[in-house]
């Protein structure tokens, strides 16, 4: 009987780390923007943010402080 609760605790063990594993992987296989490409202005629009037309800057939301194309 103790055998048996030993060799169910080291499958379930594997089991988590196996699936900790391919969650690494599948976050570190999905490539994330690149800071130097610079937004459109309906990405900045979208991201949250305003054209600043003046400076050429988006202004707030998720590409603030970046040239826009």
């Amino acid at each position: 009987m103790r055998i048996r609760r030993i060799l169910a605790t080291a499958i379930a063990t594997a089991a988590l780390a196996g699936l900790g594993l391919t969650g690494a992987a599948t976050a570190a296989a999905s490539p994330a923007a690149s800071p130097a490409e610079s937004p459109t202005p309906g990405e900045c629009e979208k991201g949250g943010g305003t054209v600043d037309w003046a400076t050429n800057l988006c202004r707030g939301g998720t590409y603030d402080g970046q040239m826009v194309d």
